[in-house]
């Protein structure tokens, strides 16, 4: 007997989200039972019906430490089992993965998928600093290294690659975060809710050329959920319109990229890989035909545009020539971004990958308000995490049921 993979076999019977940003107010529980509250309601169940759950949670340093109990806790779950999850940046994702494949395997009937992360609680304007235990070992081997560092090499590599003019570049990566502002300016959700202008991008000070301020994904606090069923047991409860899991799947490097001399510095090469996969656990041919609207981990402007080619939607060096066009725009062929984005909503680790798929979620269902889409078809998330040399890629496609 062969593996069929999941899809249509799982569907969404509730989400909830809170409010990103800086939630002094707030700890890393209270987070949760806010995200968890919209998504009891929204589901039409009592918690008693939950009979497991996973957490994404990354950061230890910070929020509730190595364990899943304080979530228990938190939210009075009747005595289940928890399990926390951590993948990177790809955290929420794999939470929402547990969740799922518990109710595909037919272990379970309803299953929670929690992700929270306080990361205004280190201190600092970005991921905890060397010495933490999220990056000890990281700063070890490349101690002169930063995050935008990093990522903008993948962008003097792919100009260098594909003989890109410098001003085509700097105007597409700042048409990408342009849009993305513009659409989170429409959601009460995201934390930054400001419209910027290209003009003001290109004349934002350099952080790591050529990335700038507005290349960079901001910090925040924030948590998602999702409560998931068989479809069957959906239509039990009332619910009409189902949005189900088309597929999930998960790439995580084998050191090819950082060990040979092949891989030439400007994509992800995970990335690539992990979309095949979920197109054909979807059954998606022609993505660019097929995919309504995409939800990418901007952590910076690149990284966007260049996930737009490995997801085999534009050609290798021709995704800033989309961009300019106006292809991933809110009115485009396959707008991404339309709650704003990690731009918008910044990065709490454990929650984005949730957050992404509370927007698809949302706009399958008609209930997305300002930023709502006409007949979406099928909404793909994207997280990567780690590093552009070995990192882990996850993506997950939802639709309508059937």
């Amino acid at each position: 007997m062969m593996a069929t993979g999941i899809k249509d076999k799982v569907a969404i019977l509730g989400m909830g989200c809170t409010r990103f940003g800086e939630r002094w107010d707030m700890g890393a529980e209270e987070l949760m039972v806010e995200a968890f509250q919209e998504c009891l309601a929204d589901a039409g169940i009592e918690r008693k019906d939950i009979q497991a759950a996973w957490l994404g949670h990354c950061l230890e340093e910070v929020g509730m430490g190595k364990c899943a109990a304080p979530m228990g806790v938190a939210l009075r779950l009747p005595h289940i089992g928890i399990t926390r999850v951590e993948n990177y940046c790809a955290t929420g994702t794999e939470a929402f993965r547990g969740a799922v494949y518990g109710v595909a395997s037919g272990a379970y009937d309803i299953c929670l998928a929690m992700g929270v992360e306080k990361l205004k609680d280190t201190g600092y304007g970005g991921l905890p600093n060397p010495g933490s235990g999220f990056g000890s070992l990281f700063w070890q081997w490349f101690p002169n290294a930063s995050a935008p560092g990093l990522f903008a090499q993948i962008a003097t590599a792919y100009a260098a690659n594909h003989g890109i003019a410098d001003k085509d570049l700097k105007r597409s990566l700042a048409h990408v975060s342009a849009k993305s502002h513009a659409n989170g300016a429409l959601n009460p959700k995201a934390h930054l809710r400001r419209p910027v202008t290209i003009d003001q991008i290109l004349a934002s000070p350099i952080i790591a050329y050529p990335l700038g301020l507005f290349d960079c994904c901001g910090v925040s606090d924030g948590s998602a959920c999702a409560i998931v069923t068989t479809p069957e047991i959906a239509r039990q409860l009332g619910k009409k319109d189902l949005v189900s899991v088309k597929a999930i799947q998960l790439s995580v490097s084998s050191g090819y990229e950082g060990s040979f001399n092949e891989w030439q510095g400007d994509n992800f090469y995970t990335a690539g890989k992990c979309s095949l996969a979920a197109y054909k656990e979807a059954g998606i041919t022609n993505p660019r035909e097929e995919v309504s609207m995409l939800e990418l981990h901007d952590c910076f402007s690149i990284t966007e545009l260049v996930t737009y080619e490995d997801l085999h939607i534009s050609e290798r060096g021709k995704a800033w020539r989309d961009v300019l066009d106006g292809f991933y725009d809110r009115d485009g062929k396959i707008p991404a971004q339309i709650d704003g984005g990690l731009k918008c909503f910044g990065h709490p680790i454990g929650a984005s990958g949730l957050r992404m798929i509370y927007e698809m979620y949302l706009q399958l269902s008609g209930r997305a308000g300002e930023r709502q889409l006409a007949n979406p078809r099928y909404g793909l998330t994207h997280n990567l995490g780690g590093f552009p040399h070995q990192n882990v890629c996850a993506i997950t496609i939802l639709g309508g049921d059937k």
